[in-house]
């Protein structure tokens, strides 16, 4: 049998916690307090799925690597799913009213479509819409 997990936690490094969990919140998601204190906060992204934000100090706690410089590369794009395209544009338009930087325009494969932001640490997410119906025609 494959190796398969039950979850997924991303740790990403972050300047300034109140903003992250400022911004995410206005995204519309929620912290799990259990897991949250001055140091790290634990973003709900889904059943199973998490986003650990720790200060770049506590991050580097867990690297002998340095951080990247998120304004001069990208370590890592985050993406997700969302029930539609409407949904899509919805979460990235609220990114950007939140402080979030444009990374690209959205893309529409007629299939699957997709939208990004760069956080205010400089981390690309992207959402993406994939209609089964589209993609079975194929």
């Amino acid at each position: 049998m494959a190796l398969q997990s039950k979850q997924i936690f991303v740790n990403l490094p972050v300047k300034d916690l109140n903003k992250s969990i400022d911004f995410f919140t206005a995204l519309g998601y929620e912290f799990n307090p259990q897991f949250t204190d001055q140091n790290a906060a634990c973003l709900v992204i889904g059943e199973n799925i998490y986003a650990m934000l720790l200060v770049e100090e506590f991050f580097q706690s867990f690297t002998n690597k340095p951080v990247t410089d998120t304004a001069q590369s990208t370590e890592v794009i985050v993406a997700l799913s969302a029930d539609s395209r409407e949904q899509v544009d919805e979460i990235v338009n609220k990114a950007h009213e939140a402080g979030a930087k444009p990374a690209k325009d959205p893309v529409d494969h007629g299939f699957m479509y997709s939208w990004s932001f760069i956080d205010l640490d400089g981390h690309l997410w992207e959402y993406l819409y994939m209609d089964e119906a589209a993609i079975s025609q194929q």
